[in-house]
């Protein structure tokens, strides 16, 4: 595992991290270092731990929102049908049609069941 030495909120850390996942990481820290940066910069809250906490809430509730949107798009979406579905489908339309047809010559010109 490698360690790569980052900077948050104007303090370092070593940090492990995979192969590969460089720049993720690297991204992650930037995200992280903004979001404490601009809890720190309104200038309420000193406290590095209490900054830490409220920019971990507000990242979770941002990446909770994404989720949601992303869960809400899919559903917005029709689903494909399968083929086996779609042939299901179209013979159950044809016996729907056909039942259909039937009835009306069964009501006539009279148009009601009862």
């Amino acid at each position: 595992m490698k360690q790569i030495e980052v900077q948050i909120l104007g303090q370092g850390y070593l940090l492990g991290c995979p192969e590969g996942g460089e720049s993720r990481l690297l991204e992650a820290v930037e995200r992280v270092d903004t979001a404490m940066c601009r809890i720190r910069d309104a200038g309420k809250i000193r406290a590095r731990d209490r900054i830490a906490v409220l920019a971990a809430l507000n990242l979770a509730f941002d990446l909770a929102d994404r989720s949601m949107a992303e869960l809400q798009a899919r559903r917005d979406q029709p689903a494909p049908m399968p083929p086996a579905a779609t042939t299901v489908a179209t013979s159950d339309d044809a016996q729907l049609t056909s039942l259909l047809q039937r009835l009306d010559r069964c009501l006539g010109d009279d148009g009601q069941l009862l």
